[in-house]
């Protein structure tokens, strides 16, 4: 009888020693003591991360979050360079706390946490301006005789094989990058956020966006972390809430034009 009373009190002793070992185990634990915030960063997408060759030095929104994000930790704040294909693999692999900004997937969630939100994009495709009267909408582009590339290991490289079945998919690997092969002429178009599009056309005059009827694949946006780390994604989630709240990613948005 006294070991069924027993019961219920050591069950909790055992609960809580685990969360105090969760805890010890976090990548936050090891933040703090490391005084070091480790995030995984392509650097090839404007205006998220942009990463300067001759001086080895990144900027952009994500940048900016993840360097507030530090400040508030208390500590430094070290890019790793990575690329797509290899995103999710890294923060799995502990080569990296957590990542900047990323499109919400299924594919991805198997492998590793999510943040919550903190905005959303949706895809757009490109061509070059000479060819407008040519492609005007999604169905325009979906021929076989058109090609239309994309960046391996990008939500792009799975929508273009969506949305074009009928046309050729030009699938190319970081460094290089799929408004390139548009620029060279190896392709009639890519796809990209919406985000992404407004810089490139603003910086290449010779591209522009398809006046398509809609845009495609509304996407939330958010950051990997480990995926069994809970007390990690939970300050995250929390810092998130409270830099929301106080206009934090409002002004950021602004500053680095996320809408046109």
């Amino acid at each position: 009888m006294k070991l069924l009373k027993l019961l219920p009190a050591l069950a909790l002793a055992a609960f809580m020693s685990l969360g105090q070992a969760q805890a010890a185990d976090s990548a936050l634990q090891n933040i703090l003591n490391d005084g070091k915030l480790k995030v995984g960063t392509t650097g090839d997408w404007n205006p998220m991360t942009m990463k300067d060759i001759a001086t080895n030095s990144y900027t952009g929104y994500d940048i900016d979050v993840m360097t507030e994000l530090a400040k508030d930790l208390g500590v430094e704040v070290e890019f790793v360079p990575t690329d797509w294909k290899t995103l999710v693999s890294g923060v799995t692999a502990g080569k990296y706390h957590i990542t900047g900004s990323a499109s919400i997937s299924p594919a991805r969630a198997k492998a590793a946490g999510y943040s919550t939100s903190y905005f959303s994009l949706a895809t757009v495709p490109l061509i070059l301006a000479k060819n407008a009267d040519k492609f005007k909408d999604w169905d325009d582009l979906n021929t076989a005789d058109v090609t239309v590339a994309a960046t391996l290991g990008t939500t792009q490289e799975k929508q273009v094989k969506q949305y074009f079945p009928a046309a050729k998919h030009q699938i190319v690997e970081a460094p290089a990058r799929d408004f390139q092969e548009v620029l060279a002429g190896r392709a009639d178009a890519h796809i990209t956020s919406n985000v992404e599009a407004y810089k490139l056309v603003e910086k290449y005059s010779q591209m522009m966006i398809v006046p398509v009827s809609a845009p495609k694949s509304p996407t939330p946006i958010a950051m990997l972390l480990p995926q069994a780390d809970q007390v990690w994604i939970n300050y995250v989630n929390t810092w998130i809430a409270l830099k929301q709240e106080r206009g934090f990613f409002a002004e950021l948005a602004k500053k680095w034009k996320l809408s046109n």
